[in-house]
């Protein structure tokens, strides 16, 4: 079974109805019955806040509820304390202060919601689907990372 995590600016796509995110699924089969797609439930605040902030209608609210039905949602007190540890252990590693695994090249400043989307995926042993580079210092050092 592959797993994917959804940041949020996929989420958008989808709902948007943007020509990148079929040729993302048409890569990596995303809609396939060997797939679970998950997504965060920052993400979930996130795509919900845009809404308000933007006055999405009833037709972009609908889709993106849809959307919402048919992925997994992580919460970030439903794996204990995995996710908390995943998170710190990602800001230090970020930062350049991870002892057991030092950053190669100058730290990085994450967004507090990019921690925990990458915590999430991290300890949900998810492949990460994004369209920005936040993300890139944590391939192959956390969490595959696939960038579009």
């Amino acid at each position: 079974m592959r797993r994917f995590l959804f940041d949020t600016n996929i989420c958008l796509a989808i709902v948007r109805g943007h020509e990148s995110y079929y040729s993302i699924n048409q890569e990596l089969e995303l809609d396939s019955e060997d797939c679970i797609n998950i997504i965060s439930v920052v993400t979930k605040a996130e795509l919900l806040s845009l809404g308000k902030r933007r006055g999405w209608g009833s037709p972009k609210l609908t889709k993106l509820n849809r959307l919402l039905d048919r992925l997994y949602i992580i919460d970030i007190n439903s794996s204990d304390q995995q996710l908390i540890k995943a998170y710190s252990k990602i800001d230090a590693f970020s930062q350049g202060n991870l002892i057991e695994r030092p950053l190669k090249g100058s730290s990085r400043n994450m967004g507090k919601n990019d921690l925990w989307i990458a915590a999430t995926a991290y300890v949900a042993n998810a492949e990460l689907i994004t369209m920005d580079g936040d993300f890139d210092h944590l391939n192959s050092e956390f969490l595959t990372v696939h960038k579009y």
